[in-house]
């Protein structure tokens, strides 16, 4: 079957793309593993000891970047509907969060303690309708503010990849809501043609 010229733009993208190359290199499983540490490098996300969540977590780019930055006192806890390779002190619950099982099995992991950070690379799986695209993203990154919401201390902090387009700003404003600080990042690693930013989100309030 031949390949559109989309798919086709895509692979040679990726193929050339020096973050792939670089994330060959480094043993990095994502290129999206770049973005995060320039996210933790200009805005302080991490230290030792913290407990961190990390939603839509495969194939585990962002837990093999946090887990050695929390050490042995901190901790990592990865969801994905997709499974995920075992990592080096990360605990993995495979499973949709919005169902009550995973969620409780999140909450039962969590064992009473709260998160100092939540993040969340969460995408869905593209149709390449734009509109339809879109709503499905604004509903994965309002479930992950509102599992921030369920899980966070007060005064943590919250990471989220959200793309430009229909509820955005409405987005950003009920973020600004429950945070003291809110800036909109795009890392070097995001391809610049993509709609995605980060939303770095500090000093959560209920």
């Amino acid at each position: 079957m031949a390949r559109s010229k989309s798919s086709k733009r895509w692979l040679d993208e990726h193929v050339n793309d020096p973050y792939v190359k670089r994330a060959q290199q480094d043993g990095y499983r994502s290129r999206a593993s770049y973005k995060l540490i320039e996210l933790i490098n200009k805005d302080n996300l991490l230290k030792s000891g913290m407990l961190v969540v990390d939603l839509g977590s495969a194939p585990g780019g962002w837990s093999q970047v946090v887990a050695p930055l929390v050490g042995d006192r901190g901790r990592v806890i990865a969801s994905d509907i997709l499974p995920m390779d075992s990592i080096a002190d990360v605990e993995f619950i495979q499973g949709d969060f919005t169902e009550q099982s995973v969620f409780d099995q999140i909450m039962q992991t969590l064992g009473g303690s709260q998160a100092d950070l939540v993040i969340s690379d969460m995408a869905p799986n593209i149709s390449g309708v734009d509109a339809a695209d879109q709503a499905a993203s604004m509903y994965l990154v309002e479930l992950a503010l509102d599992m921030a919401q369920q899980v966070l201390k007060p005064g943590g902090n919250f990471v989220a990849k959200v793309f430009h387009g229909e509820g955005y700003d409405d987005y950003v404003k009920a973020v600004r809501s429950h945070f003291d600080k809110v800036v909109i990042r795009k890392p070097e690693a995001s391809r610049a043609r993509s709609r995605e930013v980060y939303l770095v989100a500090k000093g959560f309030r209920s």
